[in-house]
């Protein structure tokens, strides 16, 4: 016995159980906001041709699966040429990446304010010799060694947002992988330096409020540092060497009057003094997690008295009975312990967006020999994150 399919007698189309339903192959809402947020922070590039060429590479990062390449970019930007278009945009033009970077920061800080600035190092393992900056490196964020690029990405962090906006590549002084562009990254800063200059430089560019910079870069919190930022009159939280040497300035704490101590045993001389602070994970769902936190508030030893400053030395305990996970030192006196804690909690979220954003968006992908190439790629692979990130939140 056959069966007939009944038939929609206005289309003629089989109905029913039998109808073979077509998959609905929904946009990506990523390639909209790429759009909009395109049209919104390109109009530094003064040529036409130049915006939509941007358009078409923002665009390709968020559509281009696998690799990032340029050819693989070009790929879905279609038209003969196109990689050889894309190529010239990004390794040979001489469009200024700094404009495009503000322009980013400002945009977003006018949809969800900025409460914080995040530096975090990111390593870029590279196999050749070709690569500017390349060459054996040791990670201090990871402890260890590996071969490739180091940079540093400057994060805007809000309660809704995680996405980068600024760059720095650092370059040691012997020149290995190339020589620096003039008016590009110096190769005379050492690694703490660079760290620095890089938030220096990215709120310099912008028209945002001042908020407190986060340093997650192990050891970065030198007295050189911190001078820096205060003399910039930036707030700053910097993680802290367990070996460096601070002076206790809280008569009614131990060690005060010993001289320079280690700022481990500072805060070992403090556990009794060790709060629970309850924090919502990030990485977990929200999962709230508990540190034991203390802070002390201390004075970086300097020939000169007069140029001492009164500091906070924070400890965060994940489990009491061991020493401290992180130590972090900051110029922000006023803030409780734990408001201080969470906001060392937003790098959770770097972190993790650094590393979605390094298989999603290519953050690292790019294989050119040009430092200005380099920055370029990372500055519209900043706005495709940024894009991806806001079509998160709709």
């Amino acid at each position: 016995m056959t069966v007939a399919a009944s038939t929609d007698t206005s289309t003629g189309a089989p109905s029913g159980a039998l109808q073979r339903r077509r998959p609905i192959l929904r946009r990506d809402p990523a390639l909209d906001v790429g759009e909009e947020l395109c049209a919104a922070v390109l109009g530094s590039l003064r040529r036409r041709d130049q915006r939509e060429k941007g358009r078409q590479y923002v665009l390709g990062l968020l559509a281009t699966r696998g690799r990032k390449s340029i050819r693989n970019i070009a790929t879905h930007t279609g038209g003969v040429g196109a990689e050889q278009s894309l190529h010239h945009f990004i390794s040979d033009s001489t469009w200024d990446w700094q404009p495009i970077r503000a322009a980013l920061a400002e945009y977003l800080g006018q949809l969800s304010p900025l409460t914080s600035w995040v530096v975090q190092p990111m390593s870029i393992p590279k196999g050749g010799e070709q690569s500017v900056g390349t060459g054996h490196r040791f990670d201090p964020h990871r402890g260890q060694m590996f071969r490739g690029q180091q940079a540093f990405g400057v994060w805007f962090c809000s309660p809704e947002l995680t996405t980068p906006a600024g760059w720095r590549l650092f370059l040691p002084e012997d020149g290995s992988g190339g020589t620096p562009h003039a008016g590009v990254d110096s190769g005379d800063l050492s690694y703490e330096e660079c760290a620095a200059t890089a938030a220096l430089d990215m709120v310099r560019q912008t028209g945002l409020p001042a908020r407190p910079i986060v340093l997650d870069v192990r050891g970065i919190g030198t007295r050189a540092t911190m001078n820096r930022f205060t003399e910039a009159g930036l707030p700053v939280l910097a993680r802290i060497d367990p070996g460096t040497r601070l002076l206790v300035t809280d008569p009614a704490l131990p060690g005060h009057g010993a001289g320079t101590l280690a700022a481990r045993d500072v805060l070992r001389n403090v556990r009794g003094l060790r709060l629970p602070v309850k924090w919502a994970d990030p990485l977990s769902q929200g999962r709230w997690r508990t540190s034991w936190v203390s802070a002390v508030r201390v004075m970086m030893p300097d020939p000169s008295p007069a140029r001492r400053r009164h500091l906070m030395l924070v400890g965060d305990w994940v489990d009491p009975t061991h020493p401290p996970a992180e130590l972090w030192i900051t110029d922000m006196l006023r803030p409780p312990a734990a408001a201080l804690l969470r906001m060392t909690k937003q790098t959770r979220r770097v972190t993790e967006a650094s590393r979605q954003s390094a298989q999603e968006i290519g953050l690292r992908d790019f294989s050119g020999r040009s430092l200005s190439g380099w920055h370029r790629h990372v500055t519209m692979a900043s706005v495709a994150h940024a894009a991806r990130a806001l079509a998160e939140i709709e």
